[in-house]
């Protein structure tokens, strides 16, 4: 496990119940593109799930669709490039080429993804946040694991996000079960 991973245990106990391993291959195909290795650790330790009644962990080809990592992130880049013929766009996403990977979602309509850039490391993608009005932006440069657990702890103070997470202790229900 790694120092990352470990401190978002501390923050959010892990499953009890080991999680299914994607078929990564299959998922990187799909989404033409290869995924950061944190977030591979995060999904082969947790899988996809709920995080404090809130957050919607992605988890690719989960049973549950709901958590289909897969599907979301379709549907939110057509859902985006409909949005943005009439809408502004973040100012990432003016360069040619760049796009985004959603990797979780929020039951207020939040969506959380990896910026995705020509010929840029998997593993130093930044988080981009996005509200659910479509309007409002926010960036972090770091990986998942790190996010998730400086969100949980209140390192990070997300304007999108930090009034919706709970204190301690933070809960963890793993997608598969809750179908």
């Amino acid at each position: 496990m790694t120092p990352d991973l470990g401190r978002l245990a501390e923050v959010m106990p892990r499953p009890s119940t080991p999680a299914h391993a994607p078929d990564w291959n299959a998922a990187e195909t799909t989404l033409d593109t290869t995924l950061p290795a944190d977030y591979k650790e995060l999904i082969n330790t947790y899988g996809g799930g709920f995080v404090d009644g809130l957050m919607l962990l992605l988890e690719p080809g989960c049973a549950n669709d709901v958590y289909d990592q897969l599907k979301i992130s379709a549907e939110r880049e057509e859902a985006n490039d409909a949005l943005w013929q009439y809408e502004d766009k973040p100012t990432e996403m003016e360069q040619e080429g760049n796009r985004l990977v959603c990797w979780a979602t929020t039951d207020n309509g939040d969506y959380l993804y990896w910026l995705v850039r020509p010929g840029d490391s998997a593993d130093s993608r930044p988080v981009l946040v996005n509200d659910e009005s479509g309007q409002e932006w926010e960036r972090y440069d770091m990986t998942v694991t790190r996010f998730l657990t400086a969100v949980l702890n209140g390192e990070v103070r997300s304007q999108i996000l930090w009034d919706k997470f709970p204190s301690d202790p933070h809960e963890f229900r793993p997608a598969r079960g809750s179908m």
